[in-house]
């Protein structure tokens, strides 16, 4: 006999430029058998999927929604930051599914926001947010994702940007000289240049170019791990300065969509700094805008600490 459709699990998957985040949602709204697998072992999306849907071995799922790491415009998806495109009209049959929704990573993390528990953010610096005010999102990860939500009245409603493209803005002589380098390298000087794990090494190498310092062979981890340790000054350097122009971006971000809600930093980077990032000038840069640096005083900023929050707001999606 043919089963009832809710009787199957609904699939959902965080896509990102390095990582594919799987899980299922049972009937009462759970998530279970969540896996992460490597997106470089797979030629596309569909082997990805077809992979973890055999590894965990349930009825297969009549409907999915994905997250993914780059604009979602019409039915052709071409990844940013790794080489993956798909039709998703194409994906959702080669998958049987009923029906498949793709949305951006940042607007399924912006879906998050409201379901997350106040255990699951940490406050940077002072300020409390307006009920029904604008929010702000943005994450640092192998981009640089921004988003934000918007009150309609009745519900949330997510804003699509790309605004991790926007033009970086030098606050300081060190960081116009940075973007100096930079711009001989890319020509434009977004962001994500700066604010992202592949930032980092632009960053540290811009750096190693402007004071003479001997390059290392490190990875965006090292980098990190090093800094934080103490074990490296050039890498602290760099995580200093990635840390204050992270605020100056979200200053900028607050600005620019009233979010007097508050703005939320995601992403993989910043969570793993811990309690250097609550002492770095994140917080100083943000509130550093002049006149209005009474107005966003007053605005809290928080990271997010909860695990695959992006995956709730998948789910939600679907709902």
């Amino acid at each position: 006999m043919e089963k009832n459709r809710s009787e199957y699990p609904d699939l959902i998957a965080d896509i990102g430029g390095t990582n594919a985040r799987f899980a299922l949602v049972d009937t009462n709204r759970q998530f279970y058998a969540d896996r992460i697998l490597a997106c470089a072992d797979f030629s596309d999306l569909t082997a990805a999927t077809k992979a973890y849907l055999t590894e965990v071995a349930v009825p297969r799922p009549r409907q999915a929604a994905m997250a993914v790491a780059t604009p979602v415009i019409g039915d052709q998806i071409q990844f940013t930051n790794n080489d993956w495109s798909f039709s998703t009209e194409t994906i959702r049959r080669e998958l049987g599914l009923d029906r498949l929704l793709i949305l951006n990573d940042f607007t399924a993390l912006a879906l998050a926001l409201p379901l997350l528990n106040p255990d699951e953010r940490r406050a940077i610096g002072g300020g409390m947010a307006t009920a029904e005010a604008p929010i702000g999102l943005l994450g640092a990860g192998t981009g640089l994702g921004v988003s934000g939500l918007v009150w309609s009245g009745s519900r949330w409603t997510p804003l699509q940007t790309e605004g991790g493209h926007v033009t970086f803005s030098a606050s300081d002589e060190q960081e116009w000289a940075i973007s100096r380098v930079l711009h001989r390298r890319f020509g434009h000087v977004s962001s994500e240049r700066l604010l992202s794990g592949p930032g980092l090494m632009n960053l540290y190498t811009a750096l190693a170019e402007l004071e003479g310092w001997p390059v290392d062979q490190l990875n965006p981890a090292d980098i990190s791990d090093l800094g934080l340790a103490g074990g490296c000054e050039h890498c602290r350097a760099v995580l200093n300065l990635f840390c204050g122009a992270l605020g100056a971006v979200a200053g900028n971000l607050a600005l620019t969509l009233g979010a007097r809600g508050g703005v939320y930093i995601g992403g993989g980077i910043v969570p793993r700094l811990g309690e250097f990032f609550d002492r770095s000038a994140f917080r100083a840069r943000f509130e550093a805008k002049g006149r209005f640096s009474k107005y966003l005083a007053t605005i809290p900023t928080w990271v997010i600490t909860a695990e695959n929050p992006a995956l709730r707001g998948v789910a939600a999606a679907l709902e």
